[in-house]
């Protein structure tokens, strides 16, 4: 099993988000792909502090008061182990954008973000994202494709 964090840096006066193609990196089962920032908790981590930890190292911005928006599980995602990702955005953050190791960073207007080339789940769970939905969802992929999905809403205002 391992423990991630996702984050999407949001520039609420541009109505952008901080977006990492994945062209960088040897042997990485998200290449090609754009995604939000995150990776792997270190030990003794709480997902605040692997989040933001993961955003300075991917991005050099640093974050602040990010929000926790749910949890998914992707079951042997990379084909021997179950992720189980905190899905957080911060919109609040400081200092200047680094030249990442991992791929390239790009402010990505919102209203462009489904023409990039995501995985088929990030497209479901950025919606509940921008909805302000918290969840709990399990995500189930074979060889890179999205065979199917369940989802757990927990709305406050409900």
């Amino acid at each position: 099993m391992k423990l991630a964090t996702l984050c999407y840096v949001k520039n609420l006066s541009d109505k952008s988000t901080l977006m990492l193609h994945r062209i960088k990196k040897e042997n990485d089962m998200h290449e090609g792909k754009w995604n939000g920032l995150g990776g792997k908790f270190e030990l003794g981590e709480t997902p605040e502090e692997c989040v933001i930890r993961e955003v300075r190292e991917e991005s050099g911005l640093e974050i602040v008061e990010p929000k926790l928006h749910g949890f998914i599980t992707f079951p042997a995602f990379d084909g021997f182990e179950d992720w189980y990702v905190f899905i957080f955005s911060a919109s609040k953050y400081g200092g200047k954008l680094i030249d990442s190791n991992e791929g390239n960073l790009e402010w990505i207007k919102d209203s462009e973000l489904f023409n990039l080339n995501l995985w088929d789940g990030d497209k479901i769970f950025m919606e509940w994202v921008n909805a302000n939905r918290f969840f709990s969802a399990k995500f189930n992929y074979d060889n890179g494709k999205m065979l199917n999905y369940d989802v757990t809403f927990y709305d406050n205002n409900e």
